[in-house]
């Protein structure tokens, strides 16, 4: 996973002119759960389906140019690993803004499963 490569990639779409922001989430591995305990590591899954019917339906959201979504799947992640990159382009930024955290919330909700390792 590179954001740089991201974001030099979202820069190549075709309608990058019409594009006044780019915004990127990248997720990290914490040494706690949401919870409070201590972990060393996190692996996760991915439902790719359900991610392609995401990413369709917020391409098409106002303003937006192009999402591009890396996850780390299917190999044990430790402390300060990415986990996930979310760049998303657009027009202005309450689109961009929006965009992002409603893709990254359906992406935790229904796409993403991970199962942490306790210490």
């Amino acid at each position: 996973m590179d954001l740089l490569k991201c974001i030099e990639q979202i820069k190549r779409h075709k309608d990058f002119n019409k594009a006044g922001m780019i915004l990127a989430h990248n997720g990290v591995v914490r040494s706690f759960s949401r919870d409070g305990r201590k972990i060393s590591g996190l692996r996760v899954s991915v439902d790719h389906a359900r991610l392609r019917e995401i990413l369709e339906t917020q391409k098409k959201a106002a303003g937006i140019v192009d999402i591009i979504v890396e996850i780390e799947e299917n190999k044990d992640l430790t402390v300060g690993d990415d986990i996930m990159i979310i760049v998303v382009a657009g027009d202005v930024r309450e689109h961009v803004i929006a965009t992002l955290e409603k893709t990254l919330n359906l992406i935790k909700q229904t796409v993403t499963r991970k199962t942490e390792y306790y210490i």
